[in-house]
């Protein structure tokens, strides 16, 4: 299976981005709740493991963040890889405003 890996640098410290990820991921949750399913997040320290359906692909992915780095790999479907452009810079450009210090 394809893929995507993002890293992105931060300067807020290892607690601070893990937090705010949380806090964005919950509001993820609240905000597309009518086209996100599945969704799963399991959090252990400073490492997450997550998994969601929208718009019937099925993306399994994990995530970690350091004392200056957030990066998250995801797992992307063959079907979705005519949409793997569009994804990555998505993923990217959310993750770099979250973590925007």
């Amino acid at each position: 299976m394809p893929k995507i890996t993002i890293a992105v640098p931060h300067q807020l410290g290892q607690q601070v981005a893990a937090e705010r990820l949380q806090s964005f991921l919950a509001r993820l949750k609240e905000k597309h709740q009518d086209q996100v399913s599945n969704l799963e997040e399991e959090w252990s320290e400073n490492s997450l493991k997550f998994g969601f359906k929208t718009f019937g692909f099925q993306f399994q992915g994990t995530g970690n963040v350091s004392d200056s780095e957030a990066k998250i790999d995801v797992d992307l479907p063959f079907a979705a890889m005519i949409f793997k452009g569009k994804i990555e810079s998505e993923m990217r450009e959310t993750l770099t405003r979250v973590l925007k210090s």
